[in-house]
Parts: C-alpha cells; structure tokens; sequence
C-alpha cells in the first residue's frame, strides 16, 4: 500500500499568526512529502509494503524507520494544529494535567523547556501511559514514543530547524511558545480518551 500526503484540514496560510504560509508550504509541502516519497520506495516489495505508518515504526530501522517515524510525526504534529482550535484542555485531560504539573501553565513552562533542552533536531511529546498518567520526553532525530510499548503519544511539536527557522531564525523559544496559540487541545483530548 502507498502512503499518501492528506491534505490538512486548514488552508496552507489559516496559521499565519504563528507559523507562515511558505513554512506550512515547505515544511509540509515538501518536507513532509519526501519522507512519505521516499518512505514509499524504500518499501517497495518489502515485508513492510503492506504495514501502516505505525506497524512500520514499531518493526524496522534505518531509513525505512527514519522515513515512516517523520511521516507520522509530522503528520500528528500538523493535525493538532487549528487556526480555530479549542486553545485551552477540558475535562479529563485538564484535570491530569493539573494534578500532575500543577496547572496548564506550569505545565506549558516544562514541556517548552524540554524543547528548549533538545540539541540538534527533533521532537519534544506528550504521551499518556497504560494508567493515564502523563509522560513528557523528547525524541532525537525522527524518535517516537510509539517505540515505547507503555506509551501512547498524544501531543508533540517540532523541535527541527525547518520548522521555524524561515519565521523564528534561531528563536526556538519563542516558536514553541507560540505553537501553543494554533494548538487545538480538543485533538489532543481525543487523543488522551481513546
């Protein structure tokens, strides 16, 4: 089976607030794309021609792991993003993160500071455990909790340079900061129920 590039529930230019039209063109447009092009070939008449993004990242290594984990990853990553998202947690998920990292904010503080710790490129997740507790970790490279048979990802953001590097330069900070405008936490609480 071929993996495709989905066509993302917004317009290309809807999160300009905080990320621009040519970073969602490039970064998902392109870079995006070539993970799930080469993912492709690189599978061709393989035992992982059939499997799905996840069974493949789970079982492989080397570039077919590096491609499969960054299609899925940017694929989690932009699909909880909106330009007219539920911008604050509710219900279950509010309550965990307030009992686990005192509120929303301090918990906004840890997760950036995660991403800011991060050197070199990769991702910095929310995951859930087996029991609902929530984990932060980061993963290098095109790392994934979906290798971590306890955890369940729910929320990640993009630590890579083309990320943000065409809107933020070098201001990391400032970019992770900012994703928090655009993510839609009703996702992220559908996530953490299932």
């Amino acid at each position: 089976m071929a993996h495709e590039l989905p066509k993302l529930p917004y317009a290309h230019d809807a999160l300009a607030q905080v990320i621009s039209e040519e970073t969602v063109n490039y970064h998902y447009g392109k870079h995006e794309r070539a993970y799930i092009d080469n993912l492709n070939k690189l599978i061709a008449g393989t035992e992982f021609e059939k499997l799905s993004l996840e069974e493949i990242i789970r079982i492989s290594d080397g570039a077919v792991y590096n491609n499969a984990s960054q299609a899925w990853n940017h694929l989690f990553y932009f699909m909880a993003l909106s330009p007219n998202g539920a911008f604050e947690p509710s219900g279950k998920l509010a309550e965990a993160i307030n009992e686990q990292f005192g509120s929303l904010d301090e918990f906004k503080e840890k997760f950036e500071a995660e991403g800011l710790s991060l050197f070199g490129s990769g991702w910095v997740w929310l995951s859930k455990d087996k029991k609902g507790k929530l984990v932060i970790t980061k993963g290098f490279n095109a790392g994934s909790p979906l290798t971590t048979p306890d955890l369940t990802p729910i929320l990640c953001f993009d630590v890579w340079e083309h990320a943000y590097y065409l809107d933020y330069q070098n201001r990391r900070a400032e970019y992770l900061h900012r994703l928090w405008e655009i993510l839609d936490w009703k996702v992220v609480e559908a996530r953490y129920e299932q």
